[in-house]
């Protein structure tokens, strides 16, 4: 008898290439197999979890004989918690990959007319990079094979970290995490620790109750820290002995934010964040530029690299000092102000008010006068009238999300018609997409990839247009 499809195991699989989504790539009898934490060179027993038509997917049961290229991992976390997944690849390799999937999007399936792409920028740190994190407090933590359920505490069962791939309701306990530095652990596992001896509940989110929710843990490369306890009700009496205590043991917390979270999501966009003690902002340096970060502010989340991509996208922009540069999705308006004192006047819009309004300080406290910033939908915002208001863009400059822009915003451009654009993405299939409708008009003269998030298949990428 024939085993179920999900009892399929494939033996002595070759493992060939890095493909999408940071799996590896098999052939078996001329079907392709996806494999997750595989290295190219493995020979691995792979257990299948999905069959389809054209593809397979599975996992690794046994490592028949590694690739001469595996590495150990670096974690112990590493295969449970969803993120890092490359450890076991070489920066080298990893880099090779993330310059192909942009050549992939790009030329292979967008069918792009594309220069050769430049090599991608690699990050200086591949550990310890990230200036914020978002832990977790869950009254169900992940429990590991080799544990006893039965045979732990209702406390035992408590966990402070990530959310596990696939579960919303599992947290996986972290005991030491490499992406942000210290006191970034040291404050987890404290805050852990008093919580466990003090009795102070963790949150269910099948059940909503609990009393500490999630934290989240910010670094500047000054040596700033800003930490933001998130509880799901008030409780003056247990808040205050807890950010007392923390603050005593962590006198380098320079801000220090509480926010009561009584709803059903974790986001705290459109909540107030209390400042208990401390600075109400942390600060981040760039070419004598000072941003202002604050609790709910978008900054990129490696800082050190942030600078290569902004320098790269001002590379592109090629400013003469005469241009009006319009920077769409402009955030905290970092690009913005990074290019203004090579431009004439910079236009930034993005869709969240406070971002603006951090934006609007920075200018003011970095002395630019040659900055507006504009809140609201971008569709909304970006039309022909807003245009002929406030000037006819000689470069644009765009940072939009995942998604991608929308169709109006790419139409309203090409009405434009900006000597040139700077394209920057986090999603090479999106900008695919999108430079295919802003190609009518523009010719694609330089493409480089930039390394923000070593260890994940996450790729940023820098496309220079210029109007044909």
């Amino acid at each position: 008898m024939g085993r179920k499809k999900q009892d399929i195991i494939l033996e002595n699989v070759v493992i060939e290439a890095v493909a999408a989504e940071g799996k590896a790539l098999a052939r078996v009898e001329g079907t392709v197999l996806f494999v997750q934490f595989a290295v190219p060179g493995d020979i691995v027993d792979v257990k299948v979890t999905k069959k389809k038509k054209n593809y397979m997917e599975g996992y690794i049961l046994r490592i028949v004989k590694p690739s001469e290229h595996r590495l150990k991992p670096f974690c112990s976390h590493f295969g449970v918690c969803g993120g890092c997944k490359w450890q076991p690849l070489p920066y080298e390799m990893q880099l090779q990959a993330k310059q192909q999937q942009v050549y992939d999007q790009l030329v292979r399936i967008g069918h792009l007319q594309i220069p050769e792409i430049s090599p991608i920028v690699p990050s200086e740190a591949t550990t310890y990079y990230r200036n914020k994190l978002e832990f977790t407090f869950s009254q169900r933590r992940w429990i590991y094979e080799d544990e006893n359920p039965d045979a732990l505490t209702e406390q035992e069962r408590y966990g402070l970290g990530f959310h596990v791939g696939r579960f919303f309701d599992k947290v996986l306990d972290i005991s030491h995490c490499w992406l942000q530095p210290e006191p970034s652990n040291s404050i987890r596992l404290f805050i852990k620790e008093y919580a466990l001896t003090h009795g102070l509940t963790f949150f269910n989110i099948r059940e909503h109750s609990g009393f500490l929710r999630n934290m989240f843990i910010r670094t500047t490369d000054a040596g700033n820290v800003m930490l933001i306890l998130c509880m799901y009700y008030e409780d003056a009496e247990a808040r205050t002995a807890l950010l007392d205590a923390v603050a005593e043991k962590f006198p380098q917390i320079t801000s220090l934010y509480y926010v009561i979270n009584g709803k059903p999501n974790d986001s705290i966009a459109d909540l107030e964040c209390t400042l208990y003690k401390g600075e109400e902002a942390i600060y981040e340096y760039m070419e004598g530029l000072r941003f202002k970060i604050g609790p709910k502010s978008f900054y990129q989340t490696n800082t050190r690299q942030a600078y290569n991509l902004y320098s790269l996208t001002r590379e592109y922009a090629a400013l003469t000092g005469t241009e009006t540069v319009y920077d769409l999705y402009t955030g905290t308006g970092t690009i913005a102000q990074f290019v203004s004192r090579n431009a004439s006047k910079v236009i930034g819009i993005e869709y969240v008010p406070e971002a603006i309004r951090d934006a609007e300080a920075n200018a003011e406290a970095n002395g630019i006068s040659n900055c507006e910033f504009f809140a609201g939908d971008m569709k909304d915002i970006l039309t022909d009238s807003f245009i002929e208001e406030h000037g006819k863009p000689d470069v644009v400059i765009l940072d939009p999300p995942r998604a991608g822009i929308h169709p109006d915003v790419a139409q309203v451009i090409l009405n434009a018609s900006p000597e040139r654009i700077v394209y920057v993405s986090c999603n090479p299939a999106s900008q695919a997409r999108d430079l295919e409708i802003l190609c009518r008009d523009y010719d694609i003269t330089a493409v480089r990839p930039v390394d923000m998030f070593p260890h994940t298949h996450h790729v940023e990428n820098v496309v220079s247009l210029v109007r044909k």
